[in-house]
């Protein structure tokens, strides 16, 4: 288990933007992949978006890649989210995770069951 650490969830105006950031405090962040999933009340998480452990390799939930962008700062061992054109069906609780499978080290994950580790949750709520 790695201890996450979830900042700048909150609350926007549709269109508006947000950065998420996770604090991995574990110099083992560099060979984990990271991703951020989203949990609607009731619902299962839903993958988000997710980063392999170099940055090269990143990809996003249906629909999103035109409007997220994961990164990675291994100098500050984070992975932000940058959520823009915010939208009210994108409010849900955030999360990041942390997975040290070998595959998705290397190529990127989006499946919950291959993150061994994930953090506390931030709130998002877009409003109209």
């Amino acid at each position: 288990q790695v201890q996450l650490e979830e900042s700048g969830g909150g609350s926007v105006q549709a269109g508006g933007s947000l950065r998420l950031s996770c604090t991995v405090a574990e110099p083992t962040f560099t060979t984990y992949a990271m991703a951020w999933f989203r949990q609607f009340p009731g619902k299962e998480r839903e993958f988000v978006g997710g980063i392999n452990w170099n940055g090269t390799n990143a990809s996003y939930g249906d629909s999103l890649s035109d409007r997220f962008i994961i990164s990675r700062d291994h100098a500050d061992n984070t992975v932000a989210l940058e959520m823009n054109s915010l939208k009210p069906e994108d409010t849900a609780v955030y999360f990041c995770a942390a997975s040290s499978d070998y595959y998705c080290r290397r190529f990127g994950c989006q499946a919950t069951t291959f993150f061994h580790s994930w953090g506390q949750g931030t709130q998002v709520t877009v409003f109209s």
